[in-house]
């Protein structure tokens, strides 16, 4: 059990929150949520006792074990993959440094003989004898290939150096976690992996993530970060998002109802006040007046964007067709002899593992890369109208130019400077922030200017590469209902399952030198793989 108790942080003269008061135990899993700047990452902080709050206190239950997803990836450089992973569980690292420090003196007096036969019957107890194939399996569910386990973690890429810390406090199976965005560069089918993983797992957790599907699929409780309190709900993400709309309406709809006793009351008393047979009546009226309080419902601290893709021009039949596609890096190939047909009006997912080459044909088809075979063939119709939001995108960003600057350049003839400033509102920039420096948005800002950008420029044909990335919900969910209303034809790829689940019509897999095509929905595409594993 973890109780958090009149937990106050403040930064400068505001406070980020207060008064936090609430408990967490008995293997419930919680989605902690709320907008970006509420104080998510921070609160858990707190929790980890990483940060000391200005008012209140943490507790833990006795005996009880913490386990943190750590989040600096270089923390472990020299150290091996394997032994990353078992450092979580810190009591049984330590006893197997101290034990392998006295098996390697050159002799061992018999009081250390002593303690190394004590260090081998704490070494059982703690499960020691199997910790490297446990950690093993664990990477391997992670997607890390067994040639990285066993050297340091200097080698590894940083992604895969973020999937060792996730492994990491895994292995610790602490009574309490504390997972901050513990789907960071995931796949989609690493996510369902962790999925399970936590689902068996009998311990109280405490999760952040913009991953509805994940909040859906793991979450018993939703922790509500808003204005400062903190407000636990029971169920998932959908369940939350219901109780807490069915709670709003309801003290709204109490608020009218005295609203219209208030209005009634004061008509009475300023009728009858100035009546003597009436006096007393209207004294009790006064009263009751006093008594009625209204609700204090404040708008909530979330903003969403507007954001919708209206293509200029529609297509019909084929938008783009692909022939022998070829693509490697060194000896490494990614796929070869790629062909397909995108028809109007398809919306494409392009999942796969990560580093597997998503981003790589996503690059190919907007010719951003060359095919390594000279008989490629990528051939839009003529009247295809490209749309291209990068992954990464930190470049476009390096101008000195002003948000409404930016933005001006992609306007359509028609559109005048109040345009520019709509387009800009319905992003959630609003008055002086169209003289903000582009240098000066965050990585959600940023997204939320390419999609200005591209709803300007009106395609007919969008290629998208984990648009999601950097998002709040609120956004994500935006994007979400966009992308399901566009009229035009999609290609994207993305790890947000909801996104996929709800968007795609079809899907294209790819696995190490090939490219596998599903038509059909992601569910669909989930039935198939089933069927044949079995």
């Amino acid at each position: 059990m973890l109780t958090a108790e009149n937990i106050k942080v403040q930064f400068d003269s505001k406070p980020l929150f207060e008064q936090v008061n609430a408990k967490f135990g008995n293997g419930n899993r919680y989605g902690l949520i709320g907008a970006n700047g509420a104080g998510k990452s921070t609160l858990m902080k707190v929790f980890s006792r990483q940060i000391t709050p200005q008012a209140g206190s943490v507790s833990l239950a006795p005996g009880e074990r913490i386990g943190v997803l750590q989040q600096n990836q270089f923390a472990y450089e020299n150290e091996r993959v394997i032994d990353t992973v078992i450092m979580g569980y810190k009591e049984l690292w330590e006893v197997s440094l101290e034990r392998n420090r006295i098996y390697s003196l050159p002799s061992m007096s018999e009081e250390e003989g002593m303690k190394v036969a004590e260090l081998e019957i704490k070494f059982a107890e703690l499960d020691g004898y199997s910790a490297e194939s446990k950690a093993g399996e664990l990477l391997l569910g992670l997607d890390i290939p067994e040639s990285y386990h066993f050297g340091l973690m200097s080698a590894m890429p940083p992604a895969l150096k973020l999937r060792v810390l996730l492994a990491q406090v895994l292995f610790a199976n602490p009574d309490i976690f504390l997972l901050d965005e513990p789907t960071n560069n995931l796949d989609i089918n690493t996510i369902r992996w962790l999925e399970d993983v936590l689902n068996k797992s009998k311990a109280t957790m405490i999760i952040i993530s913009h991953d509805r599907h994940f909040l859906n699929s793991v979450c018993t409780h939703i922790a509500d970060l808003d204005y400062g309190s903190l407000k636990v709900y029971p169920g998932n993400y959908d369940a939350f998002t219901l109780a807490s709309l069915e709670k709003r309406q309801q003290m709204l709809a109490s608020n009218e109802k005295k609203k219209a006793e208030i209005d009634q009351l004061k008509a009475f008393v300023s009728r009858f006040s100035a009546n003597a047979s009436k006096a007393k009546q209207a004294t009790s009226r006064a009263r009751q007046l006093e008594k009625i309080k209204l609700e204090d419902i404040r708008p909530s601290s979330r903003k969403s964007p507007y954001i919708k893709f209206i293509p200029e021009k529609k297509l019909y039949r084929s938008v783009v067709q692909v022939q022998h596609l070829t693509k490697s890096y060194g000896d490494h190939t990614l796929f070869k002899e790629v062909e397909f047909t995108i028809s109007a009006g398809e919306k494409v997912a392009i999942i796969g593992a990560t580093g597997i080459g998503k981003t790589t044909l996503l690059r190919c088809l907007v010719n951003d890369l060359a095919s390594d075979n000279d008989k490629a063939v990528i051939k839009f119709t003529e009247q295809a109208s490209l749309g291209y939001f990068p992954q990464n995108h930190s470049e476009i960003f390096q101008s000195k130019e002003t948000l409404f600057e930016f933005l001006y350049k992609f306007k359509k003839l028609e559109d005048d400077e109040q345009s520019i400033r709509s387009a800009l509102g319905r992003m959630l920039f609003s008055g002086d922030d169209a003289k903000k420096p582009l240098t000066a948005l965050s990585g959600g800002e940023q997204a939320r200017m390419l999609f200005a950008k591209l709803a300007l420029e009106k395609h007919n044909v969008l290629l998208l590469d984990e648009p999601t990335n950097h998002l709040d919900m609120e956004s994500i969910e935006a994007l979400n209902n966009a992308l399901s209303e566009y009229e035009g034809t999609l290609i994207f790829v993305s790890h947000d399952r909801e996104l996929v689940s709800s968007v795609a019509t079809r899907i294209i897999e790819i696995i190490p030198t090939e490219v596998r095509d599903y038509t059909g929905t992601y569910d669909s595409y989930l039935e198939k793989q089933l069927s044949l594993a079995q």
